[in-house]
């Protein structure tokens, strides 16, 4: 078994469709075929339809686009099949012949979305939360009246960034703080900046775009190539040669993106600067808890006197580095943290913005939403801003990055 795991791991997603033993543990996991029919489950969306799809021929069945992307079949499947990676090749086949809508051209492109929205953001904010602008933007473009929407923060973390220069210690971070943190929450990129030169890093912070998931969720598969190629080149160029420097970021799904979803789903393998980049990058809690495991993590935390629950959403789980910000948050003095067991909020990124998969994205966030009103906890940890957006909607509670603790505790 163990020979066959690691076989499976260093094949392509294609080539690793006959490891699967049909034990349905995938279509158990599924949030998404659990709660609606229109997605028949990964076992069949995936392997098994695999075996019938041609190159250059129309898509076998178009249910494959109802799939999340969420990545949890990948992470249970004990034969090591790359399901997720499969139906996503699946989906840009299916879109490539039937086309894309309007609406995914313009959700999977969140800088484009920013620079507008920024200068504007009290007119964009105010608009976004008029029922009337909802309806409509439901009718014309399909995104639904009520799925959750950030508000636009009038102010970009990167220009931040640009009027301060982080002290020289010898020890450097390249931050990359995706599209989330520019946008919409620059405060905690604030926050990680802060953490990490309290931990004795020198940030840099280069000039940086969009990492092309959005896009590769669509089946936008020749955009998302451009977005994340481009990306590399920005971080590999603020490396500068040190082969000690790393790349941390704070958006969960944006930096499994870079480690290795680009390279395995969207035909990337062999592009040096790629390659190079996803090895040197970090989630920000699992380089914390590293420094902590090493001795090198200053625990000079003071108490925080709160009740907090913790979800460790789909992507950050792809990581494979277990659940490093709960391992943190348990080394703040007074800090009760209450971990969720659900499996997915059910947004996915765009996902759950989209008319006809909204009531599905609620649905499966229901688990979820359930744990955390009966965890008596008062705000919600999560690694990932679009998970946050949907807990909030959800449930009414607040919900923060797990570093908006650490910051807190160091009373910085």
């Amino acid at each position: 078994m163990t020979d066959l795991l690691e076989l499976a791991e260093h094949e392509s997603p294609r080539g690793s469709l006959d490891h699967c033993v049909k034990c349905t543990i995938c279509e158990t996991a599924c949030p998404v075929s659990n709660v609606t029919p229109l997605f028949p489950g990964p076992k069949y969306a995936g392997p098994q339809a695999e075996r019938y799809r041609v190159g250059g021929e129309p898509s076998v069945d178009a249910s494959v686009d109802y799939c999340s992307g969420c990545g949890i079949c990948t992470q249970v499947c004990p034969q090591g099949v790359k399901i997720a990676e499969l139906n996503a090749r699946a989906r840009d086949a299916l879109k490539r012949d039937r086309g894309v809508p309007v609406r995914d051209r313009i959700i999977t492109r969140p800088t484009a979305l920013g620079r507008l929205g920024t200068p504007a953001a009290g007119l964009a904010n105010f608009a976004l939360g008029l029922r009337p602008a909802r309806i409509a933007a439901e009718k014309l473009l399909g995104v639904h009246r009520d799925a959750p929407m950030p508000r636009f923060a009038g102010r970009r973390f990167s220009r931040w960034a640009r009027g301060r220069t982080s002290p020289a210690t010898g020890r450097r971070a390249v931050y990359f703080h995706g599209c989330g943190t520019e946008y919409y929450e620059p405060e905690t990129g604030e926050q990680v900046v802060a953490v990490l030169e309290h931990n004795g890093f020198e940030v840099v912070v280069p000039s940086q775009d969009c990492c092309g998931l959005p896009l590769q969720s669509s089946g936008l598969f020749d955009d998302a190539r451009r977005t994340v190629l481009r990306l590399a080149r920005a971080l590999d160029g603020a490396l500068g040669g040190d082969p000690d420097t790393v790349i941390v970021g704070n958006a969960t799904s944006c930096t499994l993106m870079l480690k290795r979803e680009a390279r395995e789903i969207l035909g990337l393998e062999d592009d040096p600067v790629l390659k190079r980049v996803s090895e040197r990058v970090y989630d920000i809690c699992e380089l914390l808890l590293e420094l902590h495991d090493r001795g090198e993590l200053r625990t000079d935390f003071q108490p925080v006197h709160e009740t907090v629950a913790y979800h460790a959403p789909c992507q950050q789980q792809g990581h494979f580095i277990g659940k490093p910000a709960l391992e943190l948050l348990a080394l703040v003095p007074g800090l009760e943290v209450r971990e969720l067991t659900a499996r997915c909020c059910g947004i996915a990124g765009t996902y759950g913005l989209k008319a006809e998969k909204y009531e599905i994205a609620m649905a499966v966030g229901r688990e979820l939403f359930g744990q955390i009103e009966g965890s008596g906890a008062g705000s919600v940890a999560c690694d990932s801003e679009t998970c946050r957006w949907q807990i909030t909607h959800g449930t009414g509670r607040p919900s923060a990055h797990p570093i908006e603790y650490l910051h807190r505790a160091y009373g910085l």
